[in-house]
């Protein structure tokens, strides 16, 4: 399968939505600190088309703060006044419980509430009534609540991803919840289509496709399918990235002869040139504040990470450990950098500590076919994609790499995942 990493190796050496079919997750690992926590079966749940508690229960478990519980039949909900001490008999720290109920004009009602059960005290609750169609949302939004609640960190599992898959000949684009469940067509396309990028609101998607037979990026809205070309120069066009304010998009561009680093207005107008160098610059993605842009160059002889401000000047390396490092990804708080290294014939998943001059990198994985690294918009969590089983998967991480949830396409190889941002 064509992908970032392919052509990133090859330059160094030398339409509306439609259902798909759902993952299956699977989480191992054990986190160092984690809160037990249960949360049994909302009331009336099994007339509903989701099971909440499930996805809830999930949701906090792949997060690597939380250890469910089991609940053994326990039967409670939002109104339900628990026996505190029979919980903490139980090891529990805290509590949560709801209902489901269909409404006369077919939406459902979900409702929940959660319990400190070490203090005794209620933690506050929601309540909602949603479109059958947006049972896995208001599930993702309740453990959005719970995980902020107790750990005081925004929750992203009502966020989205967006990927890559290819099957059958053809490559699609597809967008899922966070877990990778309830995925959606964004395009097909016999061609490869690679480097998704989220616009900051959500709304749109840039990407690289091959339909042309040359690399072109695009831009395409979300929800109507509706796109637009942003660069189509001679040569090559690729890599997207968004700045944190959606006005700005980086490329890698060759219409000036060599890879090159190039900004733009989002709609493809006003191109100036950041990088000049003999050497190939890729892989741009911006700090959270715009002032700088992490990339990949084998300026120094081999691919490196490098930054340098938005607004152009030096050019300042930024790892040294190994002699093949790849595919950055900064952390919300520009603390950690993510990125792969290649060790061997491996390639893996690794980070590096920004905020501590010397640190040396973590590795996260034990999987030899690492890629495409992308930070949860709070920065908890490293979606990437990898190779085990025999097929290509999706994974997600905790930055400590204790916790991972490989999730798992039964119809295609999947690659290219990239985190949505808040505001869904």
């Amino acid at each position: 399968m064509l992908t970032r990493r392919n052509l990133i190796a090859a330059g160094l050496a030398g339409t509306s939505l439609g259902a798909f079919a759902q993952f299956r997750v699977e989480i191992s690992g054990v986190g160092a600190t984690q809160v037990p926590i249960a949360i049994p079966r909302f009331r009336d749940e099994d007339k509903a088309a989701q099971q909440i508690s499930a996805i809830v229960r999930a949701d906090l478990e792949r997060s690597g703060f939380f250890r469910p519980v089991e609940v053994n039949g326990a039967a409670l909900d939002e109104t339900a006044r628990p026996a505190m001490s029979e919980w903490r008999a139980r090891s529990v720290d805290a509590l949560a419980a709801g209902s489901v109920q269909r409404l006369a004009d077919g939406r459902v009602d979900v409702r929940f509430k959660l319990w400190d059960v070490v203090k005794g005290s209620e933690l506050g609750g929601q309540a909602s009534a949603v479109d059958p169609a947006d049972l896995r949302l208001a599930a993702h939004r309740i453990a959005d609540y719970i995980y902020e609640k107790l750990t005081g960190d925004k929750g992203v599992f009502s966020t989205r991803i967006a990927y890559v898959t290819r099957g059958g000949g053809r490559y699609t684009l597809r967008v899922a919840d966070s877990d990778g469940e309830g995925g959606q067509v964004a395009l097909n396309s016999p061609e490869p289509i690679i480097s998704p990028a989220w616009s900051p609101d959500g709304r749109e998607l840039a990407y690289v496709s091959f339909e042309s037979q040359k690399a072109v990026i695009y831009a395409q809205d979300v929800m109507s399918g509706k796109r637009r070309p942003i660069a189509n120069f001679r040569g090559s066009n690729s890599a997207p990235a968004w700045s944190p304010d959606g006005g700005t998009i980086a490329a890698t561009l060759s219409r000036e002869g060599g890879s090159q680093l190039f900004l733009m207005d989002r709609n493809g107008g006003n191109v100036r040139r950041l990088t000049s160098s003999s050497a190939i610059d890729t892989e741009p993605c911006f700090s959270a504040d715009g002032r700088t842009i992490y990339f990949v160059s084998d300026r120094g002889g081999g691919p490196q990470v490098y930054r340098v401000a938005t607004g152009g000047g030096g050019v300042e390396r930024v790892t040294f450990a190994g002699s093949y490092n790849i595919s950055p990804a900064i952390s919300a708080d520009g603390r950690t950098l993510a990125y792969v290294t290649r060790q061997g014939n491996s390639f893996k998943l690794q980070t590096l500590d920004l905020s501590t001059p010397g640190s040396q990198p973590a590795s996260l994985t034990d999987t030899s076919d690492d890629e495409s690294p992308s930070f949860a918009p709070n920065g908890k969590l490293i979606i990437y994609a990898t190779r085990a089983g025999g097929r290509d998967v999706l994974m997600t991480t905790t930055l400590d790499g204790r916790i991972k949830a490989r999730l798992v396409s039964t119809t295609a190889d999947v690659r290219e995942p990239t985190w949505g941002p808040y505001g869904r």
